[in-house]
């Protein structure tokens, strides 16, 4: 291997598979020190606003709608890549069925267009066990978002769902892994590691800083969407964004563990 190509999958392999516990990570963030960086700022990531488009709108309240029997036990909240899990429905069923989840996915949602919807109904009359993020990704294009906050937005998000189901244990993914627009707009090429996946990366060091091992848990299951060498290929994500089915089958087996734990816990 070449001196780049080590250095490449070293930066890549730093995201590797674990949950993240109270003081593994030095400085410990709490709920309350997120709701003071929020107050007066005037970050757009912690602003709830709503999307005009009608499918939008739409998509908002049929999740209203699904939630409305209040039996949800496992909650995913996120945008397309959780969205899309409706394209794998024997999986979700095998993987997930059993704890009646709700998939409050949409597509191209950024952690603002989130706030706002569980403001407006998507955890309305539930309780669930747990609630799995993850969002951010379309924070991070260009100069809309640094990593600060986009961190700060996702915070947002994992302690509103805190406020608003305090028995409701929330595992916030790390943002995954992406190409860059260049790599993306190829069709071809793989995606190594570039400006955009690192700040994703820089937003993740600071998202798990509010994993307390107990509500809240932070996991990184993006070494597994790599090959060997920390190249995000396209059997994983056919864009270098969205995943492929076998990518599902990615997520759903590096994540299956924790996930069964904290389900199972009282």
């Amino acid at each position: 291997m070449k001196p780049l190509q080590k250095s490449v999958l070293a930066i890549a392999l730093m995201g590797v598979i674990g949950l993240s516990v109270a003081g593994c990570n030095g400085s410990q963030l709490t709920c309350s020190q997120v709701a003071d960086q929020r107050a007066g700022s005037t970050n757009p990531a912690v602003q709830p606003v709503p999307r005009p488009e009608k499918w939008w709108n739409k998509r908002h309240a049929m999740i209203n709608e699904w939630v409305k029997p209040g039996d949800t036990e496992l909650l995913f909240v996120g945008d397309s890549i959780t969205h899309a899990w409706e394209g794998q429905g024997a999986l979700w069923n095998e993987r997930f069925g059993q704890w009646k989840p709700v998939n409050a996915g949409i597509s191209g949602d950024r952690t603002e267009h989130v706030l706002w919807r569980l403001e407006n109904g998507n955890v309305d009359g539930i309780s669930p066990k747990l609630a799995v993020v993850m969002i951010g990704t379309n924070n991070s294009p260009g100069d809309y978002n640094t990593a600060e906050q986009i961190a700060q937005g996702v915070e947002t998000v994992v302690c509103t769902l805190r406020t608003k189901l305090p028995q409701t244990k929330v595992l916030v993914l790390a943002i995954f892994p992406r190409g860059s627009a260049e790599q993306r707009k190829s069709k071809t090429v793989n995606g190594t590691y570039n400006s955009q996946w690192a700040k994703n990366d820089r937003a993740n060091k600071l998202i798990e800083q509010l994993a307390d091992g107990k509500m809240i848990h932070f996991l990184s299951i993006n070494k597994a969407f790599l090959d060997d060498e920390g190249i995000l290929t396209r059997e994983i994500m056919f864009d270098l964004l969205h995943l492929t089915p076998k990518g599902y089958q990615v997520w759903a087996e590096a994540m299956g563990p924790t996930l069964e734990e904290l389900m199972s816990e009282n």
